[in-house]
């Protein structure tokens, strides 16, 4: 049972398990509209939580592009565990791709835990390519490049926004710790009395049957998951992370850099995006390229977030620095940069614009 809305030209539908599905109203619109573009909320959250970032898609691309907020994680069952998790998501997203045969393209947008859940859900979603022959006007045979595909379809924009890519356990990554050594030792003791599994995944102390932690994991194509052939295959893989003010996640994990990496940031004096404060584009890095950094010579003793941003440094990202330091709710950063409430957090809708304004359709 779905309670359908329409409402300036945008049509939603809510279902009784709580998913959200938006597109254009007009006909002609939704009828082009092959690109699935996949929400999904952070830790306790909803679907609910992307309702803006949803509405302002549809109404940029109402030709392109068909929106799902995922359900299947909501609320206490974002405590089950990343793996858990994206094993729920992937199921959701074939669901939605079996029931609109007309899609072609697929991207994700994902808050907070959200982004590791996409990663998780992408690397059992990856079907490896097939290799095609053509036939050229001279009667030749030519290969194309092979590619894989994300339930079948082309991949397209992969975009996380404040989320802990590298964990929460290094110093200051979960900035509401004070940076103290202690509080974050204790943290790493007891958070899995509060968030369960996905706390453990999170402070990278799970230990699955002897097998390193899961954030590792997903670092190569790993058993039977894809997780990097399928990040690789995006055509672009985008980071949005809060500068200072998210107590919740720090400025070096959700953009995966080390801390001589941060950089130094002004005020913006772009009317359109005034929250934009810093954008890099960082190319895909070789190992070979990491033989003489080490952690202790980036002032940090966290070998195996090292690793982390080594093996995520693989691929190219665009890194999107967002500062919220003039807001008088500047300590809601962690919601703000994702628009949760459109009355309380509007001054985020910048974000979402530059996020529409860049999106590949």
């Amino acid at each position: 049972m779905q309670n359908d809305v329409a409402t300036n030209g945008i049509c939603s539908s809510e279902s009784v398990n709580g998913s959200r599905d938006v597109w254009s109203c007009k006909d002609s619109d939704s009828l082009s509209a092959d690109h699935l573009v996949i929400m999904v909320h952070g830790i306790l959250g909803s679907s609910s939580d992307w309702k803006f970032g949803a509405e302002q898609f549809v109404k940029k691309l109402p030709d392109k592009v068909f929106v799902h907020c995922s359900e299947r994680n909501m609320s206490k069952l974002t405590l089950d565990g990343v793996d858990v998790m994206g094993e729920r998501l992937a199921r959701e997203v074939l669901d939605i791709i079996q029931e609109k045969p007309n899609l072609r393209k697929i991207s994700f947008v994902a808050h907070s835990v959200g982004g590791l859940v996409a990663r998780y859900a992408i690397g059992r979603l990856y079907r490896p390519p097939k290799e095609e022959v053509k036939e050229d006007i001279s009667g030749n045979e030519c290969r194309e490049e092979p590619r894989g595909t994300i339930g079948g379809l082309e991949a397209v924009n992969f975009i996380t926004v404040a989320s802990p890519h590298l964990g929460s356990r290094g110093n200051k990554q979960v900035p509401f710790l004070f940076g103290v050594t202690a509080f974050e030792k204790a943290a790493s003791c007891v958070i899995h009395w509060i968030f369960r599994r996905t706390g453990q995944h999170l402070f990278l102390t799970d230990d699955d049957e002897g097998k390193p932690p899961l954030l590792k994991r997903m670092l190569e194509d790993y058993d039977e998951y894809y997780f990097m052939s399928a990040l690789r295959i995006f055509k672009r893989r985008v980071l949005y992370s809060n500068v200072a003010y998210d107590h919740i996640v720090g400025w070096r994990t959700s953009s995966i850099r080390r801390n001589n990496e941060l950089p130094k940031w002004e005020e913006s004096l772009n009317e359109t995006y005034p929250h934009i404060v810093y954008e890099e584009h960082c190319k895909a890095c070789d190992a070979d390229q990491y033989e003489t950094t080490s952690a202790e010579d980036d002032g940090s003793s966290d070998k195996l977030e090292e690793e982390l941003v080594r093996g995520l440094s693989q691929v190219s990202w665009e890194k999107i620095d967002v500062s919220f330091h003039s807001s008088r709710l500047r300590f809601a950063a962690h919601t703000l940069i994702q628009v949760k409430d459109e009355f309380m957090h509007i001054e985020g809708a910048d974000v979402i614009q530059h996020m529409i304004d860049h999106f590949l359709t």
